[in-house]
């Protein structure tokens, strides 16, 4: 059972995040925020520590809690797992695979997945969508060891973090991601539904398991105009978050 000092930061980080409270204003008072939830002012306490540690908010003694980001931080698994980011923004997620096929590892392939050039592994092109709409073309290398597990999930599966993890235990743990700009070529113009030399905001991203073991890498091409990426920094807290644009 959830603490309740974490349900209340988690509706203050909703609240946050729906700009109800926004950047510089600041939070109601311990006495304000224990009656409006119906809890004493210490478990507030907890709850407002919380949002502190992770950046947040800024706290001074004897002085208002003042917000300083407007978004929330992500977890790894919901920067990581397109599905899980959508659930948390209230969307729904929807993924479909184009084409999807084993060849032998190029030298990209072999550098970054840590294995000999000319193991197979397996090519898979999917398409990801937000409330219907395609905003995303994932091109996803899949280490040899892990491609049956995920030639086994089917093309419309809207997780296939969530689906690895059930069905084989997988924990995706770490991850390093490279963002930069690209011009859509004839194939994410037509699977996005922009014109060709469009820009895409691209995220080439490798991960591994807990013990360093790479499990996939992956050039992911979004539509600009419904995804973007902000980076919050502080002294105890440098996170980077994905956001629908606007």
């Amino acid at each position: 059972m959830t603490a309740r000092h974490e349900e209340i930061a988690d509706a203050l980080r909703r609240a946050i995040d729906r700009e109800e409270y926004t950047v510089g204003s600041r939070l109601p008072t311990e006495t304000a925020l224990a009656a409006q939830y119906g809890v004493a002012r210490g478990t507030v306490r907890q709850a407002v520590a919380a949002l502190t540690a992770e950046g947040l908010i800024g706290s001074r003694q004897g002085a208002r809690r003042v917000v300083l980001a407007g978004r929330r931080s992500q977890s790894f698994a919901e920067l990581r797992s397109f599905a899980q980011w959508a659930r948390a923004m209230g969307r729904e997620a929807t993924g479909q695979v184009v084409a999807q096929e084993y060849r032998p590892a190029a030298q990209e392939d072999a550098v970054r997945l840590q294995l000999d050039e000319g193991t197979p592994v397996l090519h898979v092109l999917r398409v990801r969508g937000l409330d219907g709409e395609p905003v995303l073309v994932e091109r996803t290398v899949y280490a040899g060891w892990v491609a049956p597990a995920v030639e086994a999930i089917e093309p419309d599966c809207a997780s296939v973090t969530q689906r690895l993890y059930a069905d084989t235990g997988l924990v995706f743990a770490h991850g390093e991601h490279l963002i930069d700009a690209v011009a859509a070529g004839a194939q994410d113009a037509g699977l996005l539904g922009v014109r060709r030399t469009s820009p895409l905001l691209r995220v080439r991203r490798v991960t591994t398991t807990r013990e360093g073991r790479p499990v996939e890498w992956s050039d992911d091409r979004y539509r600009p105009d419904a995804v973007s990426f902000s980076v919050h920094n502080s002294i105890g807290n440098n996170a980077l978050a994905r956001k629908t644009a606007g």
